[in-house]
């Protein structure tokens, strides 16, 4: 299927790899009300429901109608809706509720989850109401003080400051029903492995149980067949690995590969039946791609891949953490793209499972990562192993995913230098990581004082071309590298933990801002152009520096769109571009000369701007001799130097 029928086909369906025809969105206005001394505990307790919010948008939002960012650490929930579910039965499903979540229906208690950015599910068959009339009552917890749960960049001051940004709390994605035969497909998981060329598929079914039942599984690209097969259920699941026809030719091997240039993807029909009847049937989608380290290179396919990320938020200014509309993230995988990315680093944050949809049929990786907590505790380390457990249960199926992050500038271990318990956690994740799914490379810590890990993440903030070649240049030696310099103030490997031929990428770096003079007291950047012009011409110098260090094999910019406070998108926040997409996407790929700023830029810009040469006088003019200040925020570590 083309992406364009994709989009007509799928109908927003928030759980993208696994699609039944039969659901429904309870999204949209629902009654609501705070509870701030914790006084309800219980749907009868609520005494009145002062006001109401629009699903699934945080009540701090703007979108939801609430527009509240005060500390608020309770809220309730309430909507009505009618079903008739005959002989099947209805699943409630809710994408992600901020932080701890019970769930009611028709009074009856259902569910206690806690994590604020996994979904979770409940058979609520057995509580409807015979007559159709349904209630479903939702409280939400999310202390605003707690630095103990993973929150990523939710700011626990009123007010967002540095580097953090407005809070979520409550439901901020999809909540909906689901209609499911007695016997059902419950889950479904897709690992392919490129050299076997084969398709590992792990499938399971709730409900009720019966002899006989079997798995039906087809697999197609376009009108193409590939596979046709019936699996026994054994023990309510299956597990199988799917031998693909290889007739070992190249040309038509990379057919059928996934990779950003060409995201092909395999849609999947499951069918249940049971004694010769069909009971159940769900679309799904896979693809035949495969990611590794080899030596000191990410391979893709079997093959060096060079990978240009950008540092992407995923936050929109009415809307916060919840994009408004399903195109709103369509079209920041589109805009990426045409950036000349191949890849995002989805930054402290779980995005929902629609952008990863996109980002599979359209082709672009994703490294996920999970969001930080703030202090290192026995009760911090539990809610960090659960829910980046359910993480990954979630995600592993996507093609686009390709890179697991655990943790990030040692945010949550802060001693990760002197404490073992510490340095502990951290491999303990990794290796947890790799257990989970062993298909991919993890990155223990993401930044800086690295110790488990498959590639050497760092972090630099020095906004000067002449600088970064300096310190990564090929005359540098890696021993130096890491026994000397410390680009975030910060070691890049502990003590016993040397560089051992892994990777090395440049995943923070950029952050330089750019915003209307009249906004510039109120944000911030690791360095400031004084118009678009100098924004164009730095952000290509320092590029076309980044693409030619040879120790390099990846970055990631900072950061894709202003957020908030942080202006250094190289997009504003409503996804405008800064300078033309066009001069964007060649300064991303590092086309031209860097020792001729003018006239590489020039060259490059003539398809955008008709008279360069008038643009970028004033920049030039207004260039400074010396760096800007770094602004010394708990994120870079403070100032650089020589």
């Amino acid at each position: 299927m083309t992406p364009s029928n994709r989009s007509q086909s799928d109908l927003a369906y928030p759980r993208p790899q696994l699609r039944r025809s039969q659901w429904t969105s309870l999204n949209g206005i629902w009654k609501f009300t705070y509870d701030d001394e914790g006084k309800y505990t219980r749907p009868s307790d609520v005494s009145g429901w002062s006001q109401s919010i629009e699903v699934p948008f945080a009540p701090e939002s703007i979108r939801s109608g609430i527009h509240d960012t005060g500390f608020h650490p309770n809220c309730w929930y309430e909507r009505s809706f009618e079903i008739d579910a005959k002989d099947q039965r209805v699943l409630l499903h809710f994408g992600a509720v901020d932080y701890r979540t019970r769930v009611w229906v028709n009074g009856q208690f259902m569910l206690d989850h806690e994590g604020g950015h996994t979904p979770f599910s409940m058979d609520i068959t057995t509580v409807l109401n015979p007559d159709g009339q349904q209630t479903i009552t939702v409280w939400a917890e999310d202390d605003p003080h707690d630095l103990a749960k993973p929150r990523g960049k939710q700011d626990w001051q009123r007010e967002p400051h540095s580097i953090w940004y407005p809070r979520t709390s409550g439901i901020w994605q999809t909540v909906w029903l689901e209609q499911v035969p007695q016997s059902y497909i419950d889950r479904i998981k897709w690992t392919p492995h490129f050299e076997r060329w084969e398709i590992g598929f792990e499938g399971s079914v709730a409900g009720q149980y019966q002899d006989e039942m079997q798995l039906k599984v087809r697999l197609t690209v376009g009108n193409q067949l590939l596979v046709d097969d019936t699996y026994t259920v054994l023990n309510g699941e299956i597990n199988r690995r799917i031998a693909l026809s290889d007739p070992g030719i190249d040309d038509y091997r990379n057919e059928l590969l996934w990779s950003p240039e060409k995201p092909t993807l395999i849609d999947a029909e499951i069918q249940l039946w049971c004694h010769g009847q069909l009971v159940d049937e769900v679309r799904s989608y896979t693809a035949m791609r495969t990611v590794s380290i080899q030596r000191d290179r990410f391979m893709l396919n079997g093959q060096p891949y060079y990978l240009r990320l950008v540092l992407d938020q995923g936050y929109w200014e009415d809307t916060l953490m919840t994009a408004p509309s399903d195109d709103a993230l369509r079209r920041d995988v589109e805009l990426a793209k045409q950036m000349g990315f191949n890849g995002v680093r989805k930054h402290q944050k779980i995005e929902d499972p629609r952008f990863l949809y996109w980002a599979d049929v359209l082709g672009l990786m994703v490294w996920e990562e999970m969001p930080s907590a703030y202090r290192f505790t026995p009760k911090t380390v539990d809610r960090i192993i659960k829910e980046w457990t359910e993480v990954i249960k979630r995600d592993a199926s996507h093609p686009c995913v390709v890179v697991w992050v655990p943790f990030n500038e040692s945010w949550g271990v802060p001693d990760l230098t002197a404490t073992p318990a510490h340095q502990h956690c951290v491999q303990a994740l990794y290796h947890l990581t790799k257990t989970l799914d062993p298909t991919r490379p993890v990155i223990g810590n993401d930044g800086w004082e690295s110790t488990a890990t498959d590639i050497l993440a760092i972090h630099d903030y020095d906004t000067k071309p002449q600088r970064m070649a300096k310190r990564y240049g090929p005359e540098v030696k890696l021993s130096d590298l890491f026994d000397r310099q410390r680009p975030g103030g910060r070691v890049l490997t502990l003590d016993g933990y040397p560089h051992q031929g892994q990777p090395i990428m440049l995943t923070e770096f950029g952050g330089i801002a750019y915003t209307k003079p009249e906004e510039n007291a109120h944000t911030w950047g690791y360095a400031r152009s004084h118009n678009v012009s100098e924004l164009q011409l730095e952000y290509t110098a320092l590029l076309q520096t980044v693409n030619k260090v040879e120790m390099f094999s990846g970055f990631c910019y900072t950061q894709l769109t202003d957020t908030f406070q942080e202006a250094n998108g190289l997009l504003y926040i409503d996804r405008t571009p800064k300078f033309p997409i066009e001069a964007i996407a060649s300064a991303t790929l590092g086309r031209g000369n860097v020792e001729d700023e003018k006239t590489m830029l020039s060259e490059s810009m003539k398809v955008a701007w008709p008279q360069p040469e008038d643009v970028f006088s004033d920049a030039l003019e207004t260039r400074r001799s010396q760096a800007y200040p770094i602004q010394p925020t708990p994120h870079c570590g403070g100032n650089y130097c020589d």
